[in-house]
Order: structure tokens, then C-alpha cells, then sequence
């Protein structure tokens, strides 16, 4: 009797389990045997999947994101929200998510400085995988200033500074390794104190 793959779900156990070895070994060190070999199947199984560990990676790193937006679309769903109150729990939420994957994200820096000597901009790379993201900032900052919440500011100029404390939080949290993430926590909150109407 035939084995019945679900490929769908195959493909997420794989992009998981890589995460492990590229957080573990590097992104250099990784090799798609060391990737077949966490995931119990075999290399040639894998090229079914995926045609080189740079998809893979980018397919890890798409799944991470997707986790986080899943997470950001709730809390705007969540009507007990305020625009404040939701905007308050998305930043934390992603510096939070970023604590919790702080050796991931400390392989994407070195990824990133590689593109860039390579003649990539990584600054692309990186506007394409938070563009979503940033959509659903820009919703709440917008809704916050139709409902009279927030003072009537640029909205760009407001998504931009949260964005740089996310910015900074990875930096802080992957290279800088701060364990005591209550400082960020309080520089969000000062940030959206700044753009309350009172």
C-alpha cells in the first residue's frame, strides 16, 4: 500500500526543522545533507522541495514572518482593541517575537552584510518581507487619527520611527545580545504616548 505524502505539510515540517540548523550551524555552514539529515529524509527527497539551501532559507524566514503577521492580524481583528491599545500590543508583540528568535535573527544580519558585498541591496530584500507589516501599522495609525486618537500627523513619518525601533530592537536584541527587553517595551510606549491627542 502506497504512503500518502501531505506535501503542504512536509514543506512546513522542513522550512521548521531548517530554521534549527541554520540558527545552529550558520548560514554558511549549512549544507542541504545537514538539513535532509535533521529532517530524517533524504537529499534527493529535498530537491523535491526545494532546489538549494538559499530557498530554503528565505522559506524559513518567510514562515517566521508569516507566524508574526498571523499574530498582528489578530490583534487588529480583536475588537476590544483600541487603535491605541492595538498599536501598544502589535509593537510589543513583534519585539517580543524578535526576543524569542534572537539567534535567527543574528544570522540574518551576517546574510544580509553577504548580499550587500555580493552587489545585492539588502535594503530590498528586507522592504519586501516587511511591506505587510508595515501596511498593517500604517491601518492602525490611520484609523487611530480618523477616530481622534492620535494627533493628525504624517502617518509615513510615524511609521517610519516604530519601524526604527523595530529596526533598533533586532539590533539591540541579535547583536548587542540585551537579554532585558523592558527598556524597548518602554521607548514603544513613550513613542506612542507622543502621538496620543490629549
Amino acid at each position: 500500500m502506497a504512503i500518502i505524502v501531505e506535501h503542504e505539510k512536509r514543506r512546513k515540517e522542513i522550512l521548521q526543522k531548517s530554521l534549527d540548523v541554520f540558527i545552529e550551524e550558520g548560514y554558511d555552514d549549512v549544507t542541504f545533507q545537514k538539513i535532509a539529515d535533521r529532517c530524517g529524509i533524504t537529499r534527493t527527497t529535498l530537491y523535491i522541495y526545494f532546489s538549494n539551501k538559499h530557498e530554503i532559507f528565505l522559506g524559513s524566514i518567510k514562515e517566521l514572518l508569516s507566524d508574526i503577521e498571523k499574530g498582528l492580524v489578530s490583534i487588529i481583528d480583536d475588537k476590544s482593541h483600541n487603535s491605541e491599545s492595538a498599536l501598544r500590543a502589535m509593537l510589543i508583540s513583534i519585539v517580543d517575537q524578535c526576543e524569542d528568535n534572537r539567534k535567527l535573527f543574528s544570522i540574518v544580519l551576517p546574510y544580509l552584510f553577504q548580499l550587500k558585498k555580493s552587489g545585492v541591496d539588502p535594503n530590498e530584500k528586507v522592504k519586501r518581507r516587511v511591506v505587510r507589516m508595515r501596511h498593517h501599522l500604517n491601518t492602525i495609525l490611520i484609523t487611530g487619527i480618523k477616530n481622534g486618537e492620535f494627533k493628525n500627523m504624517n502617518v509615513k513619518y510615524m511609521n517610519d520611527l516604530l519601524y526604527g525601533i523595530i529596526e533598533a530592537s533586532i539590533f539591540r536584541i541579535s547583536v548587542l545580545n540585551q537579554s532585558d527587553i523592558s527598556d524597548i517595551h518602554g521607548t514603544i510606549n513613550l513613542a506612542i504616548d507622543g502621538f496620543l491627542n490629549k
